[in-house]
């Protein structure tokens, strides 16, 4: 009992590891939402700001890697454009209330950060745990699907929705894939599937608090705050995809044997 509960400390220490720069991110937000003292600067341009130079003392620090740092820069820039094309005037999904400096449009150019975290995160438990799979599809039919995707963000508002069709064949391409994680000795498994939704929720939480920090606010919550619905969730699990299938590209994607990952599943010693 002792082994599984020092195991279950250590994956959450980890967690938190890999969570750095997103933990900081909503700390930030929620700290400057209840006391932002400094009248020079506009506090959006002050969270973007302080994610450069958070991002500088990680890599200073070797807290963070160079690979992980190109995740970072390459996400950035994919959800600004989308983040610009959402805001617009004529699409309206959501808004920034506060005045900025920093900013394109109606977008404050520390949003790409909260975006750049989810692809940080995932960057860091990737090496953190030692992430192996088993039954992988090829990377060129996940970047195919993940395009898809990004491009359905754009057309759902003038053609039809196609998210639950790309759910449905997410489902399809990776319902065999199982994800293996070590925390201390030992790979740990789970279906990866499974694995996303965990993730995804957990962002779908972040962005609750996000939204009451007044960081950005949907229509509906222009006059008073209220939870995010939960059919953001199919949004974030396809924009997480989105993110993981970027980090994919220039991470190792370690195969299991299927043998292997078969005597491992059934409880045995992997190889």
């Amino acid at each position: 009992m002792k082994r599984y509960i020092r195991e279950f400390w250590l994956f959450g220490l980890r967690q938190a590891y890999a969570c750095m720069f997103g933990g900081f991110l909503l700390g930030i937000m929620i700290v400057t939402n209840y006391w932002y003292p400094l009248e020079s600067i506009h506090r959006y341009d002050f969270i973007f700001l302080a994610a450069i130079a958070f991002q500088v003392f990680l890599l200073a620090t070797k807290l963070e890697t160079f690979r992980e740092s190109i995740v970072i820069v390459v996400f950035h820039v994919v959800a600004t454009v989308m983040e610009i094309f959402k805001t617009s005037d004529a699409i309206g999904s959501w808004s920034y209330p506060e005045e900025y400096f920093f900013g394109i449009g109606n977008v404050p150019l520390f949003t790409g950060f909260m975006y750049s975290a989810v692809g940080s995160y995932i960057a860091r438990v990737w090496r953190i745990f030692e992430f192996e799979y088993s039954h992988y599809p090829s990377k060129l039919l996940t970047v195919v699907l993940v395009v898809f995707i990004y491009v359905n963000f754009f057309t759902h508002h003038y053609i039809w929705d196609f998210r639950w069709a790309l759910l449905a064949g997410t489902a399809l391409m990776f319902y065999r894939t199982n994800i293996y994680f070590k925390v201390v000795e030992k790979h740990r498994s789970m279906p990866l599937l499974l694995g996303w939704l965990l993730v995804a929720l957990f962002i779908w939480f972040a962005e609750n608090i996000a939204t009451f920090a007044n960081i950005w606010i949907y229509p509906n919550q222009s006059h008073e705050w209220q939870m995010v619905s939960l059919a953001k969730l199919s949004s974030w699990y396809l924009l997480m995809l989105l993110s993981f299938v970027l980090v994919s590209l220039i991470s190792n994607i370690k195969i299991r044997p299927v043998a292997v990952a078969d005597l491992s599943e059934e409880g045995g010693s992997p190889a």
